[in-house]
């Protein structure tokens, strides 16, 4: 687009050439120049509003500014409501994990005060009055119940402990039946030796199996003898700790060699009728520091009652 000039102060007109680009920057100046005069305009108002003593633009931002603490007070109450619901929520999730931590102190016989405060009992009433907590209210309801979950979760870790090491010490007791039997062929203590017909002691008890009836470990422990015995043949001894012994005699088959680790109720030989044997069985023997036990007394801790008592019969 060419626009030519006349002016009187100009001896001959003057030609001027405007493009697209130039008509783009005059729009976008302006425009600019507008924006911020606007902006400025309103920077003023604001600013000034309250010193102008207009009565309009005080009412305006009056109401304005009621519109926002409105909107601020009522997003904080909601706030605040859904939180102390949650604490409700939690603080009742808490007390069943007070029930379920007595019962769990209970089986591993240790009193935790912080399980047995009565706080797992129902709560309820009527409702006379009622109103929202405060923040300072929330925040120190909250303290209590971060203090309260730090003490049970002590006392959970303690009955934690006190349940691995019962467990730990339940697994080393021969109280697991070795064989598969009803009952046993010669209980514990003085017998009539069936080879000489001599009153003798007998020092463990003796099961009536068929050969290759498999032998389990009473307990856990460690191997210590696996080996051939002029009297009691095919032998296996395992220590459970605790001056704990166990032996295992007679067997046609011995499956674990010294050193072993074994697991409760696991095969370590098989019946048979080796050494000063008058037929297949397997006799069962546990010593507490070297000295004869009776192991009916220890099986009788593991096995019902039934059971117990036909391996108990003479």
């Amino acid at each position: 687009m060419h626009i030519i000039v006349f002016a009187h102060r100009l001896a001959t007109p003057r030609s001027l050439t405007v493009r697209a680009r130039h008509i783009a920057a005059m729009i976008l100046a302006s425009t600019f120049v507008l924006v911020a005069g606007v902006a400025f305009f309103y920077f003023l108002t604001f600013k000034y509003a309250a010193e102008l003593q207009i009565p309009f633009l005080r009412t305006f931002f009056s109401s304005v500014q009621e519109e926002d603490r409105k909107r601020s007070d009522e997003y904080l109450r909601q706030n605040l409501s859904a939180m102390a619901v949650k604490l409700g929520e939690m603080q009742a999730q808490l007390m069943r994990l007070d029930a379920l931590g007595e019962r769990v102190s209970d089986m591993a016989g240790i009193r935790a005060p912080e399980l047995r405060n009565g706080t797992a009992a129902g709560r309820g009433g009527a409702l006379a009055t009622a109103r929202d907590l405060s923040i300072d209210e929330l925040n120190g309801e909250l303290d209590r119940l971060s203090r309260s979950l730090d003490k049970r979760a002590e006392s959970l870790n303690l009955a934690e402990a006190e349940l691995f090491h019962t467990r730990l010490k339940a697994s080393r007791l021969p109280t697991a039946l070795p064989v598969n039997a009803a009952y046993n062929a010669s209980g514990f203590g003085t017998r009539i030796d069936p080879i000489t017909g001599q009153s003798a002691m007998h020092e463990g008890i003796d099961f009536i199996a068929p050969p290759g009836t498999p032998i389990f470990a009473a307990a856990s422990g460690i191997v210590i003898a696996s080996e051939w015995h002029h009297s009691f043949g095919n032998m296996v001894e395992i220590d459970h700790g605790g001056d704990i012994v166990t032996r295992y005699a007679h067997a046609s088959t011995v499956l674990v060699k010294p050193g072993d680790l074994v697991k409760r109720g696991q095969k370590i030989a098989e019946v048979g009728s080796t050494g000063r044997s008058t037929g297949p069985h397997l006799h069962f023997e546990v010593r507490f520091k070297g000295l004869p036990q009776n192991p009916a007394r220890f099986l009788q801790a593991g096995q019902p009652a039934a059971v117990t008592a036909k391996a108990t019969r003479p």
